[in-house]
């Protein structure tokens, strides 16, 4: 199809003219790839701009831009590979006179592009194969190491929930314990307070002076672990989920930047199909501005990756330094305050050995429960007595009603005397 003389379609985006100086490297390049040109698109434009190259830290040119000469002579009508000849034969330095496309990101964010990061986000979650046999394998970075630290992270803060947990449970296993040394020393403190035996009060009272020692070590192992929930919960709770944060920003830019990547490869394969035809495309024809306005949007967003790479790299150094280090600094803190805890134990119990046995006046105890017999058996004579009272009453009615009874026997003619049978 002949379109024609086109008008250009910049799609409402503006242009401004400019012109710069680059130094080449030791490879005699300047760092750009250039598209368009005759005899299909009425413009030459760069396509890419490398990294760590004069064009690079010039930042004048960016993807998208027209390149309308080369030390200020025309290149209008010319193909891209005369324009890359003519940079190529400049020496030390060449003179780019350009038009700067000014385009907004936004623009280039279609629905075309959204629907690609959600394909991209679906197929990261398959595994390579599924990836291969749907064909979708090649626009995405399968098996990214950086989103894999995902696993890695979720395996670390599960750990740390661990250790948290199992700090707890100690600090409430000490604390019941010291609570058990203290009720001891209470006690054993009051059996010596009232023992009358001078050395086996004393024993005693040592003895459960160990035993508050021993509570107040157990408090202060506590005050040394304790701070332990609230560093590695501010590592479960702060750092781990920033870092999490961060991968995934940086799995969005990453797949806004694949989409882009997706979208300049289907522009290209559409422009070659249509060239392999010999026919014209309305859009290269008219200046090409979609696909430079699409090119600027994956520099842009290649840059935007790039950072968010590198900033997910130092996150992840650092969380891991600081993870050994917390580890090794925590462990260390535990194992010293427990040691202390139990050596303190043994030298608060170990002058306590030299006590026993100890000698109680088991004869004033004996005295003193013989005491106690005597009171108890003076009560058990009175109740004799009574018993003894009740019962004689208890004989003269008897006695009374036995005489009664043989006088109205006398008297009653009914009655047969078999006494003497």
């Amino acid at each position: 199809m002949d379109y024609g003389e086109l008008e250009e379609d910049t799609m409402g985006m503006t242009i401004t003219t400019g012109s710069c100086t680059l130094k080449k490297d030791d490879s005699n390049l300047v760092g750009i790839s250039i598209g368009g040109g005759a005899p299909y698109c009425p413009c030459l434009y760069i396509v890419q701009i490398f990294d760590n190259t004069p064009a690079f830290h010039d930042t004048s040119l960016a993807a998208g831009d027209e390149i309308v000469g080369i030390n200020n002579k025309s290149v209008k009508g010319k193909t891209k590979v005369e324009v890359a000849k003519m940079i190529q034969l400049e020496k030390d330095q060449v003179i780019i006179n350009y038009n700067k496309l000014h385009a907004d990101p936004k623009q280039g964010k279609t629905l075309d592009i959204v629907l690609k990061k959600m394909k991209h986000r679906m197929v990261e979650n398959m595994s390579a194969s599924t990836a291969d046999a749907l064909g979708l394998s090649r626009a995405i970075l399968c098996n990214d190491s950086l989103l894999k630290k995902m696993d890695e992270l979720e395996r670390t803060s599960e750990l740390y929930a661990n250790l948290i947990e199992q700090t707890r449970q100690l600090l409430k296993s000490i604390f019941e314990l010291s609570t058990t040394h203290k009720a001891f020393g209470d006690l054993f403190a009051s059996i010596g307070a009232r023992e009358q035996h001078a050395s086996a009060s004393e024993a005693f009272f040592k003895f459960g002076q160990s035993h508050r020692q021993i509570d107040k070590f157990a408090h202060q192992l506590m005050k040394t672990i304790k701070p332990m929930i609230s560093d590695l919960n501010t590592y479960l709770t702060k750092a781990i989920p920033d870092t999490k944060l961060t991968i995934q920003k940086y799995a969005d830019v990453k797949f806004e930047y694949l989409s882009y990547c997706l979208k300049v490869k289907e522009m290209d394969d559409e422009e070659y199909s249509y060239a392999s035809l010999q026919e014209p495309l309305y859009r290269v024809e008219t200046g090409n501005y979609e696909y430079r306005l699409i090119l600027r949007c994956r520099q842009l967003a290649r840059k935007k990756f790039a950072k968010c790479r590198q900033d997910v790299l130092v996150k992840l150094e650092l969380l891991d330094q600081k993870h050994v280090q917390d580890i090794v600094f925590q462990l260390h803190r535990f194992i010293t305050a427990m040691s202390k805890y139990h050596a303190d134990c043994y030298e608060s119990m170990k002058p306590i050995i030299s006590i026993f046995p100890i000698e109680v006046d088991l004869p004033a105890n004996i005295l003193e429960f013989s005491k106690n017999s005597q009171e108890i058996k003076s009560g058990h004579e009175f109740q004799d007595e009574v018993k003894s009272e009740s019962e004689s009453d208890d004989d003269e009615e008897f006695s009374k009603f036995k005489s009664d009874n043989l006088v109205q026997e006398k008297n009653d003619p009914n009655l047969i005397d078999i006494s003497n049978d």
